[in-house]
């Protein structure tokens, strides 16, 4: 009986260990998706009509979520650190490249809002490490994850309009949407067998959103 427990609770780790290293993969390709808009943007030297706003949204989301996944906060989930750090460091290099090739009242803007952001997210871990004990500050910084995840998806529903009056799908590529989905099916797994719900009703969200996100330029 204790050696088909003892194996069983292997498997169960096995199978969670599996689901994170696929969730950081699949993030990895969705990290890099946006690559193709950005060159044009490099070729024409301008952000034309596409706006920085979801990366500021995806930069804090990921930060958060960085924060959430740490030991400090949140122990035995470090494939969510991982994967929203190396998010994050996605998420601040297209911002610069956009503020980079933007005109002068968006340079002003954007850089005002990536201050905004840091500044926000200090306050987070500072708050959650000075007034907030183990059990307490998972929970505070879980709720924060969840709200921030929920501004992710909703601030490019603000490109669906440039979508219908352009009557193209170049702002909603396939490929984004289905790794987006595959890595929010991997995560959700994740969670689920990490008896996490903070993890997984976050990644349900990402994962009804999946198939219908717009690129977040």
């Amino acid at each position: 009986m204790g050696s088909s427990l003892i194996g069983l609770a292997s498997v169960f780790s096995g199978c969670s260990d599996a689901a994170g290293i696929a969730g950081n993969l699949f993030a990895f390709v969705l990290f890099v998706s946006p690559i193709p808009t950005f060159r044009r943007i490099v070729r024409n030297q301008t952000t034309e009509q596409f706006s920085g706003l979801p990366y500021l949204y995806a930069l804090l989301n990921c930060l958060i979520c960085l924060w959430y996944g740490m030991p400090i906060v949140t122990p035995g989930i470090i494939p969510v650190a991982t994967v929203n750090s190396v998010g994050a460091v996605f998420q601040l290099i297209y911002i610069t490249i956009f503020i980079f090739y933007a005109d002068k009242t968006k340079k002003l803007k954007m850089s005002a809002l990536v201050i905004a952001v840091f500044a926000l997210f200090g306050g987070i871990v500072f708050v959650s490490l000075r007034f907030f004990e183990a059990q307490m500050r998972q929970m505070f910084v879980g709720y924060l994850s969840v709200f921030s995840l929920i501004s992710m998806f909703v601030s490019p529903l603000f490109i669906i309009n440039l979508v219908i009056k352009s009557k193209s799908v170049e702002y909603m590529p396939f490929y984004l949407s289905l790794s987006t989905f595959l890595m929010s099916l991997s995560f959700f797994v994740y969670g689920v067998l990490k008896f996490d719900p903070f993890l997984y009703v976050s990644i349900y969200l990402l994962l009804s959103g999946g198939l219908s996100r717009p690129d977040n330029l």
